[in-house]
């Protein structure tokens, strides 16, 4: 790079991050306000108070919470923000501190991905030159799985490596691998060959029963799992010199 080529990627990349600054300057009065008033308590009692005291919906309720609240946020200030407002909510039902605090987090970190904010994939499309909404829906799609692995979190707190034996850890890194893996090409749509829409559900549903804890679904998770890669590799047999979006 010569000097001009320097001094104009410094003038891009003070550009590029006017957008940054304001997100985190907004964030800041989050903090301030969530800190300064009790609104955090407030929002934990009510997320509980409308989810009827059950886990599962008040998970989904503070899935969402964390994700309006993450958006923009940088990591230090998206943890004080979400840790303050959803994993009250949560410890309030009995699930681990750090379990609580990790599904919370772990959602706010992820609304980077999610539009109509998704910082990361603007910046993404910014470095593609691509359409940035376009970019942020694409990630969310390729990422779904990650949606996934905080609800692993409090029902299988030993993800966390809470109370487990090595064994254990083994298990759950295999099966858990196995899982997004199903659960990946489920929602891309491609192993080996392009997928049919049944095909598609099969293996979504052996990476949910692989991500699911438990003996029993692992295996069922497991045997579908193999039974479903026979479909895509048979497929790429009879159509070896067909591309991606040309099978019938």
């Amino acid at each position: 790079m010569n000097f001009k080529a320097i001094l104009d990627a410094l003038e891009a990349g003070a550009r590029g991050a006017l957008g940054v600054a304001i997100a985190c300057a907004t964030a800041g009065i989050i903090v301030g306000v969530v800190t300064l008033t009790g609104l955090g308590l407030r929002l934990a009692n009510g997320l509980v108070d409308i989810a009827g005291g059950y886990l599962l919906p008040t998970l989904f309720f503070a899935m969402i919470t964390s994700l309006i609240f993450g958006m923009g946020a940088p990591t230090t200030a998206n943890y004080i923000i979400t840790s303050n407002i959803a994993a009250p909510a949560l410890i309030l039902l009995k699930v681990h501190l750090l379990a609580a605090h990790m599904f919370v987090f772990y959602f706010g970190i992820i609304a980077d991905l999610t539009p109509p904010v998704a910082l990361a994939a603007y910046a993404a499309s910014g470095i593609a030159k691509s359409n940035p909404m376009k970019t942020g829906f694409t990630a969310t799609k390729l990422a779904i799985g990650a949606f996934i692995i905080p609800y692993m979190f409090v029902y299988h707190p030993g993800m966390l490596l809470i109370g487990i034996t090595p064994l254990s850890v083994t298990q759950n890194l295999i099966t858990s691998i196995a899982g997004m893996f199903g659960i990946g090409v489920a929602m891309v749509g491609y192993c080996l060959a392009e997928m049919r829409w049944w095909e598609r559900l099969w293996f979504f549903g052996s990476g949910i029963l692989l991500i699911h804890p438990g003996t029993s679904t692992d295996l069922a998770g497991f045997v579908l799992l193999l039974a479903g890669d026979a479909f895509p590799v048979a497929k790429k047999k009879k159509f070896p010199e067909i591309g991606p979006a040309s099978i019938p």
